[in-house]
């Protein structure tokens, strides 16, 4: 059970309570057997309200930092925070939807928005906030940039101008239209005017004001030593109601025996033990969208070879990309997109150019592009699974005559050896595959036009040396866009132009499998952009 000993004995007290009076009662008129045939039938038929227990959810934690905009640390998204601070809109499902904001219009020329923030919101202190508290927090910012904020919103004079119109109207105005600015700006977190007007050193603020916000709950408990934090129902809050009255996060050892002792309330559990818990009604299984992956990168600026679109082709076509997820990933991942978003992406294109397992194909690609004999490359591979991918892949391109040698290092010198632009051919994990579709522009935008040394990074932030006009053009027209549905095709376009050209070869995109007592509490959700239902504030509030 999620209910703590505390509440247990809350609801102990109260009940021998009641019995106390009800025994009182008795004494006062005598008649015992007869008013307790009534209490009983009172009961049955619900006339007498029993104590309800509180909900409350318990998740795996550690120390994520200190919860404020300011103090947390980079890892679980911030979710330490955004439980207790609200922005102007918030990932469900399907997209961002309006949460502080009530309406947000954005001029023709697409560099005015006119954003109608919601009445009736309240501090966790109970002051109001208004449209001050939002300009306030765009300019905090802009002075004190907090742990996450769009590089948009900071980029010199792009806003413009900032007001507050009315109590309940803000109008920016910034230098050029920007279609990453809307979700951007909407996921900053706003804050109190009248308690951090006056702090100037926001990251060393943690006073009790510095945890005030007007999200669904209050931070009651925080223990960096321990590692905990707990969060309670904020009652005056403005929007859907909670469907938990308390959330717990603690640190465990072992996920999957803290959440069969009923330690925890959630658990993420690998293919191997998805039998422990199937087919057995006290527990519920769930797929997250595949937004984790692990991808090649080539280095275009060491090997001429590797500007050939027909060997970059070749490549793709000679790895097994099933046989790589079942080995690695025990089945728990779907096949990487050429066009580089993922199957779960919300603007994934399924009408790409296929690249299905072909030996065959692979070697008339190679003679294409005027290979002639056997290739030798080194293949740059960090600790963990990416070394038995690597081996996998070597055994792969064996086939095709190309012969692969896997230096595996550690994190910390892979990315040295990739900021340096040190290796030939790389693999790369990482997650944060489901975030806007921009992600391609800073990756394969070259800046510059062919000739003139500009070029594309790629996934490991390097120069990778790769350039296509059609790819830039592409990119530059998806970021001026505000249309939803005309910057989406853009999107579209710039995937078939990417799976054409085979840049970088995602293998193959993982997803989670959580277990869950759907008894206990059964909200969970996720976000469309991000797989780990614990981060999504939308799990603990009424749909």
């Amino acid at each position: 059970m999620f209910l703590k000993s505390s509440f247990s004995c809350k609801a102990a007290v109260l009940l021998m309570v009641i019995f106390l009076i009800l025994s009182l009662l008795v004494g006062c008129n005598g008649d015992t057997e007869g008013d307790a045939t009534s209490n009983e039938a009172a009961l049955e038929n619900g006339e007498v309200e029993t104590p309800k227990e509180p909900v409350i959810v318990i998740l795996e934690g550690g120390d994520a930092g200190f919860p404020s905009p300011f103090g947390h640390l980079p890892r679980m998204r911030g979710t330490v925070m955004k439980y207790v601070f609200d922005s102007l809109l918030e990932p469900d499902e399907d997209q961002c939807i309006p949460w502080l904001a009530e309406k947000w219009e954005i001029s023709e020329d697409g560099k005015t928005h006119d954003i109608t923030i919601r009445e009736g919101v309240k501090w966790h202190d109970g002051e109001k906030m208004t449209a001050n508290d939002v300009v306030f927090s765009f300019q905090y910012y802009l002075e004190h940039p907090p742990v996450f904020i769009g590089e948009v919103i900071t980029q010199s004079g792009y806003i413009q101008e900032i007001e507050a119109v009315n109590d309940y109207q803000v109008k920016i105005v910034t230098s050029e239209p920007n279609s990453t600015f809307y979700c951007e700006a909407g996921m900053l977190r706003i804050i109190p005017e009248h308690i951090w007007k006056d702090v100037d050193d926001p990251y060393g603020f943690t006073d009790e004001g510095s945890v005030i916000g007007c999200g669904p709950f209050i931070l009651t408990d925080y223990s960096k030593e321990h590692g905990t934090y707990r969060y309670e129902a904020f009652e005056d809050y403005w929007g859907p109601k909670q469907r938990v009255d308390v959330i717990e996060m603690v640190p465990v050892s072992d996920e999957i025996l803290a959440f069969e002792g009923g330690d925890i309330s959630i658990a993420r559990i690998t293919t191997d033990l998805l039998g422990r818990f199937e087919n057995n009604e006290e527990f519920f299984i769930l797929e997250s969208p595949a937004l984790a992956g692990t991808m090649i990168s080539f280095n275009m600026n060491k090997n001429d070879l590797f500007k050939k679109k027909e060997f970059r082709q070749a490549f793709t076509y000679s790895i097994d990309k099933e046989d790589i997820i079942q080995k690695i990933q025990r089945g728990a991942a779907k096949p990487g997109s050429p066009g580089i978003l993922p199957i779960d992406h919300q603007w994934y294109n399924s009408n790409l150019q296929k690249y299905d397992y072909n030996p065959e194909k692979a070697l008339e690609l190679l003679k294409e592009a005027g290979v002639e004999g056997s290739l030798s490359f080194e293949l740059l591979v960090s600790e963990g699974a990416e070394v038995r991918v690597g081996e996998l892949l070597k055994e792969q391109l064996a086939k095709v005559n190309i012969d692969l040698t896997v230096v595996a290092v550690d994190n910390q010198s892979r990315d040295a050896r990739a900021n340096e632009g040190n290796y030939e051919i790389a693999i790369l994990s990482m997650g944060a595959w489901g975030l806007d579709a921009d992600y391609l522009r800073t990756r394969y935008y070259s800046e510059l036009e062919e000739g003139a040394g500009g070029s594309a990074t790629g996934i490991l932030g390097s120069d990778q040396g790769y350039v296509n006009p059609e790819v830039d053009r592409l990119c530059e027209d998806q970021l001026k866009e505000t249309d939803r549905e005309k910057r989406k095709q853009i999107i579209y376009n710039l995937q078939e132009v990417l799976a054409e050209d085979c840049p970088e070869i995602p293998l193959y995109n993982n997803y989670y499998i959580y277990v869950f007592r759907p008894d206990e509490y059964d909200g969970w959700t996720f976000m469309f952009d991000h797989a780990v239902m614990t981060h999504a504030k939308l799990s603990f509030l009424e749909k």
